[in-house]
């Protein structure tokens, strides 16, 4: 199933901050005509009260059957998007929570399957490069059609802090972060640009801003996500933004380029992982990967990323219950 016809369907599995964060965005922007939200058994009525308050917007909105699902509802939806798993907390790294949520994800997904969904998978819960290649190994679906929010809100991160250090719209500034969505992340400076001007020459025209400056922006932006934990105890409204965002580029085909996490098959000498980086993706899911020429530096920081997260899932297929689950 693709998400070129008329009538759009989601079903969310996770009603938790971001999930509820996700199914507000969708209503406020009129994605989709149906959402159906999944979550266990003693959160359903959540799960109810959610749908039934959500709709109480759609008068403002656009027309939208909102309702509490079940995995059966997935056999038809376009797409699947995966907010469930064991929150971040203050002190914990997003790859301290691989062991917890790699259990949830193979209960989720080997359901959703179960049902007969054919769709994309939008994978966002933590640690998302780690959960998107389990989605990808539990599910036995093609690498095009499951999809990890990746560096989609890092990059905006970046490219707000570069605008309001620089006083220019954020929609001007043209910048990625790539690598895990996580510690190992870093920034592609080489090819940020404002409205096309390469930043280091936009920076001489403007106004004088040290080295030092810049890399305290991009650890910022890095550390956003604990920074935020420790003050409000967790992150959402922006991830939410940006899985809507992610969301209309799906079942609206648009084929927009994005950061997100997808498979690699020898770009950039990594293999075999889910990491971020831009990509073409519409109706179909990952069109094709848009490899930006990194210089040596950036290349390395994407490998040694790309090697943690490598180690991390081989110990975690050590497992016998996630090798006997693997399609893929």
């Amino acid at each position: 199933m693709t998400a070129t016809k008329q009538h759009k369907k989601v079903i969310l599995v996770g009603d938790g901050a971001v999930g509820s964060s996700y199914a507000f965005a969708l209503v406020n922007q009129g994605i989709a005509q149906e959402l159906g939200i999944i979550e266990i058994p003693q959160l359903h009525e959540k799960a109810v009260g959610d749908a039934l308050d959500l709709s109480h917007a759609l008068a403002f909105t656009s027309p939208k059957k909102i309702y509490a699902a079940q995995y059966s509802d997935c056999a038809d939806a376009d797409l699947v998007v995966i907010t469930a798993g064991a929150p971040q907390k203050p002190g914990e790294t997003r790859l301290d929570l691989v062991g917890k949520n790699l259990a949830i994800n193979k209960s989720i997904v080997t359901q959703v399957v179960e049902s007969g969904f054919d769709g994309i998978f939008l994978v966002a819960a933590n640690p998302v490069d780690v959960l998107t290649y389990s989605t990808w190994k539990f599910s036995g679906f093609p690498k095009e059609r499951v999809i990890g929010s990746g560096t989609s809100l890092d990059s905006a991160r970046f490219r707000q802090a570069l605008a309001e250090k620089l006083d220019v719209d954020a929609r001007s500034v043209h910048a990625y972060i790539m690598g895990e969505h996580g510690d190992s992340e870093f920034a592609v400076w080489s090819h940020a640009n404002i409205a096309g001007v390469n930043l280091e020459e936009f920076l001489k025209d403007t106004q004088n801003v040290q080295e030092s400056e810049l890399i305290e922006l991009f650890e910022g932006v890095r550390d956003a996500a604990y920074t935020i934990i420790n003050k409000k105890g967790a992150t959402y409204y922006g991830i939410a933004v940006a899985l809507a965002r992610i969301t209309k580029a799906i079942l609206d085909d648009e084929n927009a380029v994005l950061p997100l996490s997808v498979f690699q098959e020898g770009q950039y000498g990594v293999k075999d992982v889910f990491i971020g980086q831009p990509a073409v993706v519409g109706a179909h899911g990952i069109v094709r990967p848009v490899n930006i020429p990194l210089n040596d530096a950036e290349t390395q920081k994407m490998q040694a990323s790309a090697k943690e997260l490598q180690a991390i899932i081989d110990e975690a297929w050590k497992n016998p219950e996630f090798q006997e689950a693997s399609k893929n």
